[in-house]
């Protein structure tokens, strides 16, 4: 089963629930796993990577590879 007809199947269950005890323990997990998740794609970045981020930066800015920012919130109104 994939992962779509999983969440559907999910779904469909969670829906059909009667017990509020369930529901909340759902809820808690649910949060709890995301804010897991989120935690772990914010891995401190190393000197030696925020040397090269920082190298590249100057190398942009140098080569005027960089918008201003009030330019960018002027494109934002158009990504509709």
């Amino acid at each position: 089963m994939d992962l779509k007809a999983r969440k559907i199947t999910f779904v469909q269950e969670f829906l059909r629930l009667q017990n509020e005890e369930i529901v909340s323990g759902l809820e808690k997990l649910l949060r709890k796993r995301k804010a897991e998740l989120t935690e772990n794609n914010f891995k401190a970045m190393t000197m030696e990577q925020y040397d090269v981020e920082i190298d590249q930066a100057m190398e942009d800015s140098k080569n005027g590879r960089i918008i201003k920012a009030s330019d960018l919130k002027a494109k934002i109104p158009c990504w509709h």
